[in-house]
């Protein structure tokens, strides 16, 4: 049986499934395995591809950082990627995990031209749509497959600059602190000005009914 060769490598990871606040994102990076090595030298394809770690785990300048060199490299035709936000409104109408597979779905069709030429590596409990047969999901996958890394610092690095400009739309909640997650203080904001449109209702039913 012939071997298997993908033309393109997609990684896949989501950020944002535990804030009470703001969107969920899902990033995909996508590499044409050939054309990669092509427009950039050697060094720095190892260099994009190597010591890449969970952006969660990173602080905010070294995502910076990265999201730079990915920049730079989507701008040399080395990669592609796409981020996709579902707003909170439709995370309470849908669920969350409704909301997330749709984000991965429009983020997949973006940067994926053609399924059957494509290997996708997806993070956690992530799975890509059906006509994506050759697919693998890995657990702790964005310490351990480097383009899902890559996808986790795009996602992470748009969804934080998402918040930062909702915090000029809505400055008395503090979200380019916070980012919309639950911290004791963005509680405190909640019970003194109330739920913006932001505020994920489903996520907050319990104590602020």
């Amino acid at each position: 049986m012939k071997k298997y060769t993908p033309k393109y490598l997609v990684g896949v990871d989501e950020v944002g499934r535990g804030p009470i606040a703001g969107p969920v994102a899902v990033g995909a990076v996508c590499v044409d395995v050939a054309h990669a090595k092509t427009k950039l030298s050697s060094a720095e394809y190892r260099a994009l591809f190597s010591g890449i770690k969970d952006s969660k785990k990173l602080l905010s300048i070294r995502r910076e950082s990265w999201f730079a060199k990915i920049l730079a490299a989507k701008k040399n035709r080395a990669l592609n990627f796409v981020v996709t936000f579902i707003s909170a409104k439709e995370i309470d109408a849908k669920g969350l995990s409704q909301s997330i597979k749709k984000a991965l779905q429009k983020s997949l069709k973006k940067v994926a031209p053609d399924p059957k030429k494509t290997q996708v590596l997806l993070d956690g409990s992530l799975y890509a749509p059906a006509e994506y047969k050759n697919q693998k999901t890995i657990i702790k996958g964005d310490l351990k497959e480097p383009i899902i890394g890559l996808a986790s610092i795009v996602a992470k690095v748009m969804r934080d600059r998402q918040m930062v400009a909702y915090a000029k739309k809505y400055p008395q909640y503090d979200f380019e602190i916070h980012k919309g997650y639950g911290t004791k203080k963005h509680y405190e904001k909640i019970k003194k000005y109330g739920l913006s449109p932001l505020h994920r209702r489903s996520f907050l039913k319990d104590r602020f009914e």
